[in-house]
């Protein structure tokens, strides 16, 4: 039976409230077929998946999560072996410890052994969130880093890959439409239109067009608060100052790409991602699906602090044209209800409204 020195080494008693027996010869045995996959939001996000096996968790850190389709290779790397206690475990492991950072249960369920030996781990597993089969094999330095791949179509038949790049749908000047209640209406921001992808716990920014986008370190960060959720979001980058957008203050943070730099400014001039539209979500594209119905999936996704949804409101046109004026914001935009999205064209879906 493998033991647990190692675990108990990197672990102050006292200190930290996960499990720590006082030795191996009080480990309860089990039936090697159970599973638990943590997320684990230390100095990194990760995915902590394990596997019991002889009486412990066999352990692999899986920075992006475990793939959702078969053809994606993802880093896991191979860690101490866990007590069977920490399959129940979640918490908030104190920073400074190791791990230090929230961790709860985001899957657990029971697996099938396929395969297991010293370069390779096949399994079925059989939770609420994953099924399906994964193959762990031995990568690259020192044998410390192992890979993992899915070696089964996905468990959901219609899943759509991320796709690696999109653009920005675009409105049209127009004047407010006659037929309001087929419309909804927002503000304009003026900002610094930007696309969000987010995998694996990861965001990466891009222009209206499709090209990466430098800076902005705590947009970024809205990566981890999405978790294992995949998605592509279409918004703007704002300075509010009282509530309302400052281009000048935006303008010195999109000057600023140094990454040591940008993290000091936005100390300074903290930015907001007011999001509008869902592009793509957890292995379906959104891009026909009518803009109202976007919406809804778009509110049930975690923004908030430094990213927010942006307000709509069907069929409220002079209402929102009058809080535009008195807010002094840039002006109005009007959406139809029924609009699907349409990356990269200039659409009269949505008109852009200047402020009377």
């Amino acid at each position: 039976m493998a033991g647990l020195d190692e675990y108990r080494r990197k672990r102050n008693v006292g200190r930290t409230p996960e499990p720590i027996p006082a030795d191996d010869a009080a480990l309860p045995k089990g039936n090697d077929d159970t599973f638990v996959i943590q997320e684990h939001h230390a100095r990194r996000l990760h995915w902590d998946v394990r596997l019991e096996r002889g009486g412990v968790l066999v352990c692999w850190a899986v920075p992006r999560g475990l793939p959702p389709e078969p053809g994606t290779v993802r880093l896991a790397v191979h860690t101490e072996d866990h007590p069977l206690e920490y399959a129940t475990f979640s918490g908030e492991i104190p920073h400074g410890e190791y791990g230090g950072g929230r961790m709860f249960i985001w899957d657990r369920g029971t697996y099938e052994t396929v395969k297991w030996s010293k370069n390779e781990v096949s399994v079925v597993f059989h939770g609420q969130r994953v099924e399906g089969r994964y193959v762990f094999f031995k990568g690259g330095r020192a044998g410390r880093d192992w890979m993992v791949r899915r070696s089964d179509p996905p468990q959901d038949s219609d899943w759509e890959t991320l796709p690696a790049s999109l653009a920005a749908m675009k409105a049209t000047r127009g004047k407010l439409p006659p037929d309001a209640d087929e419309w909804s209406y927002e503000f304009r921001w003026q900002g610094l239109r930007a696309l969000a992808r987010v995998e694996g716990g990861r965001l990466e920014l891009f222009d209206e067009t499709g090209e990466p986008l430098e800076g902005f370190p705590d947009v970024r960060a809205l990566g981890e608060e999405m978790g294992s959720t995949e998605v592509w979001l279409d918004g703007e980058i704002v300075v509010l100052r009282n509530g309302k957008p400052d281009r000048k203050a935006l303008d010195r943070r999109k000057a600023e790409t140094d990454d040591r730099r940008s993290r000091q400014l936005a100390k300074d001039l903290p930015v907001t991602y007011v999001v509008y539209d869902v592009l793509h979500l957890d292995g379906r594209s959104c891009l026909e699906l009518p803009y109202e119905q976007r919406r809804e999936l778009l509110a049930d996704l975690p923004l908030r602090g430094g990213w927010q949804a942006a307000p709509s409101f069907p069929g409220a046109a002079q209402a929102v044209v009058d809080a535009a004026r008195e807010q002094g914001m840039p002006g109005v935009v009007a959406k139809r209800l029924d609009s699907p999205y349409q990356p990269g064209k200039r659409t009269k879906a949505w008109l852009e409204i200047a402020r009377p």
